[in-house]
């Protein structure tokens, strides 16, 4: 039976300030991304969302970002690989400590945003975050774009990699995600999302949004959790999954020996 992971970013609440709805994705998704606190999050929202996880036997990962509340991550900065790998290593050990004192062990890393495109395109970006992740623990999965810099710097680290594909962006021709100054960047109809989920995972083709047509291997299906068809749109796919015979489930084990 062909498998999927379906993942969603969670805990990007700060202080009084609340985004997505989080109590709802868990049980949509099998793999929820934590924000650290850089782009989102704080210790107190990191705990209470790594608690959910566990309330639903959902995998729990680390989500670092770039150090830009204001931007929500999503603003390149200029970092050197040696500040990416430290911002990396303290943020997924941060995520790592919280889930260890509830007893479940951290299954994954996806870096976020800005970080995660520019890691992306970017090798020695790329070998920073798959270093880092690798010196923390080599039995985590590295998250990457699908056919990036990310999954080949994983290979090299001797991570295990999660071919990640997105369920409400658009696609660039190169494989790239579409910037999101560009109308057209983010899927808001649950259909269309659910339509190029669906063709991503049985046939490995998306269409991008300049028409032409790439291929596309996937492990793990993305789905934003702070947009507000995010609920409605997990649902969804997870639902069309199933019945298209597709197992939705995480990789690794969530509780720790």
């Amino acid at each position: 039976m062909k498998t999927i992971d379906l993942n969603g970013d969670m805990g990007e609440s700060f202080g009084v300030y609340r985004i997505g709805s989080d109590e709802q994705l868990v049980k949509a998704v099998t793999s929820a991304n934590i924000a650290c606190g850089f782009h989102a999050g704080d210790p107190q929202t990191m705990q209470a969302t790594v608690r959910l996880c566990a309330e639903h036997g959902t995998a729990v990962g680390a989500h670092p970002g770039l150090p830009d509340l204001a931007g929500f991550g999503r603003r390149s900065l200029a970092v050197t690989p040696h500040e990416v790998y430290t911002m990396v290593l303290y943020q997924a050990a941060a995520l790592q400590g919280f889930a260890r004192a509830e007893g479940l062990r951290m299954t994954h890393v996806k870096p976020h945003g800005a970080l995660y495109n520019m890691a992306a395109v970017q090798r020695p970006l790329a070998d920073a975050v798959a270093e880092a992740v690798y010196r923390l623990d080599p039995e985590l999965v590295l998250y990457g774009l699908a056919g990036s810099e990310l999954i080949a710097a994983a290979e090299r680290a001797g991570l295990r990699a999660a071919r990640e594909v997105f369920a409400d962006r658009a696609y660039e021709a190169d494989g790239t995600l579409t910037p999101r100054s560009l109308p057209g960047a983010v899927l808001h109809d649950s259909s269309e999302a659910e339509a190029q989920v669906i063709r991503i995972v049985k046939d490995g083709i998306v269409r991008c949004r300049t028409g032409e047509e790439i291929q596309l291997g996937a492990d793990t299906v993305c789905i934003h959790g702070d947009g507000p068809e995010a609920l409605e749109m997990a649902a969804r796919i997870r639902k069309r999954l199933e019945e298209e015979g597709i197992e939705v489930r995480h990789a690794g084990n969530v509780r720790s020996s």
